[in-house]
């Protein structure tokens, strides 16, 4: 065992032109999201808490498309889902489809520990959040007013948004983006204007060698109500196990498609590849077409990351004293 590592995510896809100031408050967020998960991993807390608590404090702030801060549905509201995994047993929580659960990477980790099942959905979830007596708040709590400005901009231009926080500068501005990147951009084969990947996550290895994972995301804005991405699919947007913790984050039908999260171990596992050699495999062989971004530990406190999109949010740290904060290639 190498020591304790923690990666983090704000998501994979960024425009190119986003302000410093919003950079930089990005970077400050995952700075504290990492300083908060080192703190935890330095007082000896299990890989499974420290992903919980990291991911709660990424849910808590609006600024990634997680928990408050969430992308709109095409009706205007807000459903949002989550997994947690803990590698050493491979025991895993999902939920989908949350309206009033504040944190829904908590639901995930009782949907784990209280209930018999692995996943939950929509009113059952809802209904298993109150009797677990999980904080809940109203729809209107994760809604705010960027990400309405953004929602109508999709309505107007009948598209998914690709960056839910680009400054509303204008639908002029906005669709001229958009237009630019139309050919390139397709989901399910289908063209697309624009789509929004801004997941958050989190993937541990504590001094124990225990791996876990968790993935929190409100989705895409605009998406049709019902829509379930990769965030709540063990193995596609979230796998640990023995070997290593994989949280994914971008086009959610291609990482659905490639089982991205595990395909990462099962190529160390399999092919004898380490964890960084692991993750470039992956981006390069299994999205086709898609476009996604990943962080991974593995159990000998080695840390990485990978993307084929244009920047992805992410903070990493290990044991020895390395940390690394950073958006571009």
């Amino acid at each position: 065992m190498g020591g304790w590592a923690i990666a983090v995510h704000g998501g994979a896809g960024v425009d190119p032109n986003l302000p410093p100031q919003r950079q930089e408050e990005a970077k400050q967020l995952l700075t504290r999201c990492l300083n908060l998960g080192i703190s935890a991993l330095r007082s000896s807390l299990p890989a499974i808490d420290v992903v919980e608590l990291v991911v709660r404090e990424l849910e808590s702030d609006p600024l990634f498309n997680s928990g408050r801060g969430s992308a709109l549905t095409e009706k205007g509201t807000v459903e949002m889902e989550a997994s947690i995994m803990d590698g050493p047993k491979r025991r895993c929580g999902a939920v989908s489809g949350l309206t009033t659960v504040k944190n829904p990477i908590s639901l995930a980790r009782l949907v784990m520990d209280k209930s018999p099942h692995s996943y939950m959905a929509f009113d059952g979830a809802e209904e298993f959040a109150r009797r677990q007596g999980v904080a809940l708040v109203d729809n209107q709590y994760f809604i705010t007013e960027e990400n309405v400005g953004m929602l109508k901009l999709a309505k107007e231009a009948n598209s998914i948004l690709f960056d839910y926080r680009i400054p509303t500068v204008g639908l002029e501005t906005c669709s001229a983006g958009a237009a630019s990147v139309e050919a390139a951009l397709q989901m399910n084969g289908l063209p697309l204007s624009v789509y929004a990947p801004e997941t958050v996550g989190c993937v541990v290895v504590d001094g124990q060698g225990r791996c876990a994972a968790g993935t929190s995301t409100g989705g895409l804005m605009n998406k049709m109500s019902g829509r379930i991405g990769d965030s709540p699919l063990i193995g596609a947007g979230t796998y640990a196990g023995e070997l290593c913790g994989v949280s994914c984050t971008g086009e959610g039908e291609a990482i659905i498609r490639g089982t991205l999260a595990r395909d990462v171990a099962a190529v160390m596992e399999y092919k004898g590849l380490g964890l960084q050699e692991a993750v470039d495999f992956v981006i390069k062989e299994r999205l086709d077409e898609g476009m996604a971004g990943m962080i991974a530990v593995s159990r000998n406190g080695e840390v990485a990351y990978g993307f084929n999109t244009t920047g992805m949010f992410r903070g990493c740290a290990t044991e020895d004293g390395f940390m690394e904060v950073g958006i571009w290639e």
